[in-house]
């Protein structure tokens, strides 16, 4: 079986590089609106599970509040240890006699204090179990849509795959409108964007196509949503449009804590709870 140790330090390094970038371009927004807001940086240890033993990784839970980003984290972690036996079947590659795991990535959910301005999520993350595999991807979450704010994302993204061959827009944008579905609502959770998971790296070759491609992802992020941020950032709004952002981010509330794969995997692998939970909105309403 490869070891694939310097890979997920790799992985780790890129995934920490983004996440610098991105938290500079968030406070650099804030400060345009004339907001001192900057991100805090709340390191974590990972509780031992099950027969583990040592250090079993951590990460760094990062949050900002501030006058345009009501509340936005950004979350790094590269953990390792081994899955409960209930919950090794239902991973790629794993089982209950091979249960062992790594994983390293990036998480990130922004809420919007404007109704205009939707909120975001993307994470892209790189995981071993007896296999290796990327996933990831970014959807756009807006309480008000505007056609063009979801056509630039959409255009955005499709760019990014098909320039890397295992990008595959149609498949991934199917996936994440799949995927991004409130079943007991009948509704999607936002407006799209794309998902994907298991580009698998049987060798080197593998490997680098599917990193490069994790890369561009998000690169992408990195330049289209703050371009979305700034275009609707001032726009006034009504307690009607607000009432609407609060009914809204209700939504998104029920589809993270029910269904959301990424909440149930680091619930479920000894994650820290808060850095899990962050992206819940501040604050939401049911009518």
């Amino acid at each position: 079986m490869t070891d694939w140790t310097a890979h997920t330090q790799q992985a780790r390094a890129w995934f920490e590089s983004l996440r610098d970038a991105i938290c500079g371009a968030f406070e650099a927004i804030e400060h345009e609106a004339g907001s001192d807001a900057s991100f805090e940086y709340t390191p974590w240890q990972r509780a031992a599970h099950h027969d583990e033993d040592g250090d079993t990784g951590g990460g760094v839970r990062g949050l900002m509040k501030g006058k345009i980003f009501e509340k936005v984290g950004v979350n790094v972690s590269t953990v390792h240890g081994t899955f409960s036996p209930n919950f090794a079947s239902s991973i790629n590659g794993a089982s209950v006699d091979q249960p062992g795991f790594t994983a390293t990535g990036i998480s990130l959910v922004a809420h919007m204090a404007n109704p205009h301005v939707p909120a975001v999520h993307m994470n892209t993350r790189f995981l071993t179990t007896t296999k290796a595999w990327f996933g990831g991807g970014a959807d756009l979450n807006p309480p008000i849509p505007y056609e063009d704010d979801t056509q630039a994302f959409h255009e955005a993204f499709k760019s990014a795959c098909d320039a890397h061959e295992p990008g595959d827009y149609d498949r991934f944008k199917a996936w994440a409108d799949d995927y991004f579905y409130i079943p007991h609502r009948g509704v999607h959770r936002g407006v799209g964007g794309i998902f994907y998971d298991h580009l698998d790296c049987a060798d080197q070759v593998a490997w680098d196509a599917n990193f490069a491609f994790t890369k561009a992802v998000g690169e992408t992020f990195l330049d289209i949503f703050p371009q979305i941020v700034r275009r609707r950032m001032a726009a006034a709004y009504t307690p009607a449009e607000k009432q609407t952002q609060l009914e809204w981010r209700g939504r998104y509330a029920e589809f993270n804590l029910v269904y959301d794969r990424g909440t149930t995997f680091g619930l479920k692998t000894g994650g820290n709870v808060e850095a899990i939970l962050m992206s819940l909105p501040p604050e939401a309403a049911w009518s």
